[in-house]
């Protein structure tokens, strides 16, 4: 785990970075914080100074085949100088959920010196990377957002029907009864509510109580009103909360592997970038939104725009109905600068035109 780090930030970051320490780790473990991950080596105890703030940790179980299994994280708001531990559950391949002593954690205290060797440095040349893509992440955020476990895991975890005697009993009998029914043979299996993330649901209702037809009509090209009533019933109108749960989806889906996460990603973006009428309401909330998607597209590997992006046409087509909502509406002049400045760049980067309308309402690519 080598870092390159300036000495003067290196001592500021020895002496009030936090370190986490992670014990019993299988050697060829994948392992990662933030945007850097490693393959376990057999000396690994963790990493030290971890710049105070949020980070996501994360780790992937190996086969002795070299097959990787699926990737599980965890949030955390390190505090200055602080000492966090986990331990590797061999039987479950998965962290220990069991709290540590405070009789042990003063043992670890005490033992830093000799543990040092042990532990890899944060690598700090990509820490401005990561505050960028996780600036409005704030700790009272992820207490709602994540699952009562607090792990993001990239797979579903489900759990059977609990049971005792008297339901195996009749469930027995209802077998024998419909024995030619095959489904009668499957277990029921429900998400466990534990390791569910509690993403935002949008307002469902998408125009105000008596709206006239015209006004329905209106509603439903623009989703202002469902976004005006999503902040203030789910973000109790800390508006910038709404660009955090972007960011938190956004990194639960590249870093943490959940695809429900980028589902959520694109619902909160698509809800932004169609609502024509904010612009003139929300003028931070929209130029932060720019900066947040400048960064959050640079991250993007170009392969993701090929499977996915050009696929669908998701992101060109969201982000045309963003910039026609800028030059047709009424934005604040700093806004509208930003905006069509971010559609410049994109246009050169990407060769994506988002000027013209073409049939299929989807942006061309300039030759």
């Amino acid at each position: 785990m080598a870092s390159k780090i300036d000495p003067e930030t290196a001592k500021v970051l020895f002496k009030e970075g936090a370190t986490l320490l992670f014990f019993d780790v299988p050697e060829g473990t994948e392992f990662g914080i933030d945007y850097n991950s490693w393959t376990v080596g057999p000396n690994f105890r963790g990493v030290k100074m971890i710049p105070p703030g949020i980070h996501f940790v994360y780790y992937s179980s190996r086969s002795k085949k070299g097959d990787t299994g699926p990737r599980t994280g965890f949030f955390y708001n390190f505090q200055r100088r602080e000492i966090v531990v986990r331990k590797w559950d061999k039987y479950n391949e998965d962290v220990k959920t069991d709290p540590v002593s405070e009789d042990e954690m003063e043992r670890y205290r005490s033992n830093m010196e000799n543990m040092d060797r042990f532990l890899g440095p944060y690598p700090y040349e990509n820490y401005k990377k990561w505050v960028s893509m996780s600036s409005y992440v704030t700790a009272d955020l992820l207490n709602r957002l994540q699952p009562e476990n607090k792990r993001i895991s990239s797979v579903t975890e489900f759990m059977s029907e609990a049971s005792d005697s008297k339901s195996r009993l009749a469930a027995m009998q209802s077998k024998m009864e419909t024995e030619s029914d095959s489904r009668d043979k499957l277990p029921e299996l429900t998400t466990n509510p534990e390791t569910v993330v509690h993403f935002t649901k949008l307002h469902e209702q998408k125009y105000p109580q008596g709206s006239s037809p015209d006004e329905i009509t209106k509603h439903s090209l623009d989703s202002s009103y469902v976004l005006e009533q999503t902040i203030i019933s789910s973000y109790q109108s800390k508006e910038m909360d709404l660009l955090g749960e972007i960011q938190f989806s956004f990194i639960c889906f590249l870093i943490g592997q959940v695809y429900d996460a980028f589902d959520q990603w694109k619902k909160l973006v698509h809800l932004m970038c169609n609502s024509k009428e904010a612009l003139g309401k929300h003028k931070e909330l929209y130029m932060n939104l720019i900066s947040v998607l400048h960064y959050q597209i640079r991250e993007i590997p170009e392969d993701f725009f090929v499977d996915i992006v050009s696929q669908y046409n998701f992101l060109t087509n969201t982000l045309h109905e963003f910039f026609c909502n800028i030059e047709d509406g009424n934005p604040d002049g700093a806004l509208k600068r930003r905006a069509l400045k971010f559609r410049d760049h994109l246009t050169e980067k990407f060769k994506w035109d988002f000027t013209s309308e073409p049939d299929d309402y989807a942006p061309v690519v300039v030759e």
